[in-house]
């Protein structure tokens, strides 16, 4: 039996929803699904585009209420294609930047998406959790709430 507030084989345990950080971009906390029946990660986002000189420019969300964003320049990395559950395939720009989950960071590849319905931000899929973490399914918010992120 995992305790909840243990690690198992030197990894750490972690609720199906998390506080995650986004270093690079200023972000210390955003809410965060953690999903590994999602092989990438995914991040809500508002007011993308795609630039001339082949990067993208977009608004994070951050916070509803009162609302928070930060703006973000990065280079693309690559267009993919992702087909969703119900089916519908549709074109994704992917980024790299650093995931911060509890004290691990490490660079990670992340679909910019719509998730404006969705309660959390972020979708961090397996290939960002790395063999770092368990996911205990009962259980979130293991990390704590984290810290709000600074105003800019």
């Amino acid at each position: 039996m995992i305790r909840r507030d243990a690690s198992a084989n030197g990894k750490a345990v972690i609720g199906w929803r998390e506080f995650v950080g986004l270093p690079d971009w200023g972000i210390d906390a955003i809410r965060a699904k953690i999903d590994t029946g999602a092989r990438t990660s995914a991040l809500h986002v508002e007011d993308l585009q795609l630039l001339p000189d082949g990067s993208v420019e977009f608004s994070v969300v951050v916070r509803r209420e009162p609302e928070e964003r930060r703006v973000v320049h990065a280079p693309l990395i690559r267009v993919t294609r992702i087909r969703s559950s119900a089916g519908v395939s549709r074109e994704r720009y992917v980024v790299a930047t650093t995931l911060r989950i509890g004290t691990v960071d490490r660079v990670v590849e992340v679909g910019l998406v719509s998730r404006r319905r969705m309660l959390c931000r972020m979708l961090v899929g397996r290939l960002a959790l790395g063999d770092d973490f368990l996911v205990d399914p009962t259980a979130r918010h293991l990390l704590g709430r984290g810290k709000r992120s600074k105003e800019s």
